[in-house]
């Protein structure tokens, strides 16, 4: 009988190939893979970038979050809520996200329409009773209860928030430049992120980020990555409200 003979080399290119493939994340037969793509090197900058953070919002320029930034024990979720309870007693009522939004410097009747859709869509689900409450309040520890469909998925469902899906924001869809993101850039990822009949999901997307890019926003209407993770932990709303308030009293 013939004894096969098996090529190291050959051996080892196959064993190779199959590593490869094995992390591949193009697929030939789906340009869409090839289109959005996604990092292979968020390892390097930040560690265990798949593990979901409770307290911080990491990328790779911050893998310890916010510097300064005080999370008082709160989710990142939370965290992005609680600049909107003036009062810091856990609960948000319709007026103190008027204010706050104001502070922001949306005028009174962008922020009057916006608190009372917002408390309106989202207070309901934070009780925890079943009658509603007249006053609209919400609930931060509740707040992972609004967490809605067809979104970026960069918090998870318990509020927090997950270093790749945020990269992947700007690795899939800012085409411009690799560190901030269009209005139009963001309406393709919204798009691109809308999940089967769930247009409730897209409708929310927008408005959130229509009110980032009002407050947020540069003269050529994109949206830095700093300025969105910021919007994640909720610091970029204190820095905003603390820049406002010095300009005040410096034109006064």
């Amino acid at each position: 009988m013939r004894k096969i003979t098996t090529d190291p080399a050959r051996k080892g290119k196959e064993k190779e190939e199959k590593k490869m493939s094995a992390l591949a994340t193009e697929a030939p037969r789906a340009p869409l893979t090839s289109e959005r793509k996604v990092r292979s090197d968020l390892e390097e900058y930040i560690p265990k970038p798949y593990l979901a953070r409770a307290l911080v919002a990491a990328d790779v320029d911050h893998p310890n979050g916010t510097p300064g930034h005080e999370n008082n024990g709160y989710s990142v979720l939370q965290q992005h809520v609680s600049y909107f309870d003036r009062n810091k007693d856990g609960v948000i009522y319709p007026w103190e996200t008027f204010l706050a939004l104001q502070d922001l410097g949306l005028n009174p009747f962008y922020s009057l329409f916006a608190a009372t859709i917002i408390h309106i869509g989202l207070s309901y689900l934070t009780l925890t009773s079943r009658l509603p409450n007249p006053l609209l309040p919400i609930y931060i520890d509740r707040i992972h209860k609004c967490k809605h469909g067809s979104d970026t998925a960069t918090y998870d469902t318990e509020g927090r928030f997950m270093p790749m899906n945020f990269e992947s924001i700007f690795s899939k869809y800012a085409r411009t430049y690799p560190d901030k993101i269009s209005f139009d850039e963001v309406q393709h990822m919204i798009e691109a992120n809308h999940n089967s009949y769930d247009i409730l999901g897209s409708v929310v997307s927008k408005a959130e980020f229509n009110i980032l890019f009002k407050v947020a926003g540069d003269e050529q209407n994109f949206v830095s990555k700093e300025a969105l993770r910021g919007c994640y932990d909720g610091s970029l709303f204190h820095y905003i409200a603390k820049m406002r308030k010095s300009g005040d009293k410096k034109s006064h």
